[in-house]
């Protein structure tokens, strides 16, 4: 081969390989951030994926702390995020769509020996902010009529999250406010509720329930919120046995909000890449058919609208 032929080929073969890499990086989105939205971005990726087998998914779980820092810095194409969005993070230049609603949930080991006074009783807001935020409430039997003490052992979570920001906004705070032993990630601490009789935690409804049962996962509790603080659990405010039962309760505003709260993918600025943009296009159209599978509650068509019209402005 002549050197001039070498040359072209050589030179041909980079513009092959960097058309290639090029086309790669288009072509794969990259995630990161809350726990709460992880499932269903999961679930999405692999819907996608059956109409769209060229693109590829990195989806990471790290709390919604990580989602934003991560968005901000440009180190995703799209972060996960699950509490409300700041004044501070939309002065940065956060763009963001919702997608749909999930709850934090106060829970409960399944071995509490309590666990049926609570499910009668609940605990009212003021309850719950006096044993995670004011710490004046550390026995079950300053609540509940004990023969002898039980100390409550307090579990939160030590990442930046949205489930506890959620959960600390509910009780008039922040997640630095929220007393107990910090257990990074939404499986963890499910995992900790679960094998403490005396623990109380929050987790997001994905983490507590099966959505193929429709059940709560072997080994977890929930605590109802009592919302009227009448002392008891009404029928009304009774929606904790199953999924579906909780998810419409949230979805017809029964569950308070918050800690009920929408879902976000956030980006810094509004996503150039078209392969972004037609996947958030998707999850408001058809992807939101596969919302309640996945075990959330759509957003209204109200804001599917608006959010795709986002999408539109430049």
């Amino acid at each position: 081969m002549k050197l001039s032929h070498c040359i072209y080929f050589v030179i041909a073969t980079l513009l092959f390989s960097s058309c290639a890499s090029k086309q790669q990086k288009e072509n794969t989105l990259n995630f990161s951030g809350a726990f709460a939205l992880y499932p269903l971005a999961i679930k999405w990726s692999e819907e996608y994926q059956k109409e769209h087998p060229d693109v590829r998914f990195n989806i990471s779980a790290g709390g919604a702390g990580k989602g934003m820092a991560d968005a901000l810095s440009g180190t995703v194409d799209l972060g996960m995020f699950s509490r409300e969005i700041e004044p501070t993070e939309k002065e940065k230049g956060i763009w963001w769509v919702g997608l749909c609603i999930d709850a934090v949930i106060p829970t409960i080991s399944a071995d509490n020996p309590y666990k049926d006074q609570l499910h009668e009783r609940g605990l009212t807001k003021e309850e719950f902010r006096a044993i995670f935020i004011d710490g004046t409430i550390t026995d079950w039997s300053t609540i509940l009529q004990l023969d002898e003490p039980c100390n409550i052992e307090v579990y939160t979570r030590s990442d930046a999250c949205g489930a506890a920001g959620t959960w600390a906004s509910y009780l008039g705070g922040k997640q630095e406010d929220i007393k107990g032993v910090g257990i990074y990630g939404d499986p963890a601490l499910a995992e900790v509720a679960m094998k403490n009789y005396k623990s109380i935690a929050y987790n997001n409804n994905a983490f507590i329930y099966d959505v193929n049962t429709g059940l709560k996962r072997p080994g977890i509790e929930t605590i109802p919120i009592d919302i009227n603080s009448n002392g008891m659990i009404d029928p009304e405010e009774d929606f904790y046995t199953t999924f579906d039962a909780l998810l419409k309760a949230i979805g017809e505003g029964y569950y308070p909000s918050p800690p009920a709260r929408e879902l976000y993918f956030v980006a810094k600025g509004k996503p150039i890449k078209e392969s972004t943009l037609s996947f958030i296009k998707w999850t408001l159209t058809d992807g939101q058919q596969f919302v309640k599978e996945a075990g959330y509650v759509p957003i209204t068509q109200e804001k599917i609208d608006h959010y795709l019209k986002k999408l539109e402005t430049k």
